[in-house]
């Protein structure tokens, strides 16, 4: 039997210890040493002291919900992050960080056809870094339908900037959830969940069977065929920061973007063609 990678043990018992209920002045403690330490801004949540573990201060949700173009060709951010990358697929590889490329076939895996792999030849990606103070939940970018989801086992390397720059096929690597999308204008797109060191658990709201950092060696894949979802529905949360990789079919987004932008859940950044 394959072994897991060092990387996924500590991730899953450093979960453990932020799902622990610590007594109050000491859960205090560590919620505002973490908020802090970290600069995280709670103008939108709750006080950090009400949080009763720090997995649901990392996993809190706001507290009213935000406002988004009701245009139905506006394709919004489904997170708050730092766009680390954004730009053409050229034929099939895009860029992890400025002068490291990947294969976005590899990303992908083995268990979509090469018909599926192939509407993103030439397409578009957007990297969506989420750091350890950014609100960790995250949302659908337009009005779709989900194809088919994968699952697929590996390792949790951190998905920072040094990271990134050091580890050749990082998004390949680590452990990821791949979601095949379409659009109400018939176009196709993926949406990664990529883990990284400390998420514990990748949580998809329409699809609780999906387990991640569990004991699963061997990718999993799920068909779903029509399952309808609207812009801004909450799609899932990470526990702890992440990247979400998003792998667009050519002539689908009009990018409004560019690398290097702090993005927000809601804010309108393209034009689904």
């Amino acid at each position: 039997m394959e072994k897991r990678h060092i990387t996924s043990i500590v991730s899953q018992y450093f979960g453990k210890f932020a799902s622990y209920e610590f007594p109050e002045k000491y859960q205090k403690f560590i919620n505002d040493y973490y908020v802090k330490f970290m600069g995280v801004d709670m103008s939108e949540f709750d006080e950090a002291s009400s949080y009763k573990t720090l997995n649901k201060l990392f996993t809190r949700e706001l507290k009213k919900p935000r406002s988004f173009s009701d245009d139905s060709k506006d394709f919004i951010s489904p997170c708050d992050s730092w766009i680390s990358e954004v730009g053409d697929i050229n034929d099939t590889d895009a860029l992890q960080i400025k002068g490291m490329r990947y294969d976005t076939q590899n990303v992908l895996g083995e268990n979509f056809t090469q018909e599926e792999k192939d509407i993103i030849k030439n397409g578009q990606f957007i990297n969506f870094y989420l750091s350890p103070k950014d609100y960790h939940h995250f949302h659908i970018p337009c009005d779709l339908k989900v194809i088919k989801a994968v699952h697929i086992p590996g390792k949790f390397y951190p998905v920072n900037i040094k990271s990134l720059k050091i580890r050749v096929n990082l998004f390949v690597e680590n452990e990821r959830v791949v979601i095949l999308c379409e659009t109400a204008q018939k176009k196709r797109f993926y949406m990664v969940l990529v883990s990284a060191l400390n998420v514990g658990v990748i949580k998809i709201n329409f699809a609780p069977q999906i387990q991640t950092n569990a004991d699963a060696t061997k990718s999993q894949v799920y068909n779903f065929g029509n399952i309808k979802l609207k812009k801004g529905d909450e799609l899932g949360c990470f526990e702890m920061g992440s990247t979400i990789v998003i792998l667009a079919e050519k002539d689908m987004l009009e990018l409004t973007i560019k690398q290097n932008d702090n993005v927000k859940f809601g804010q309108t950044i393209a034009r689904c063609l």
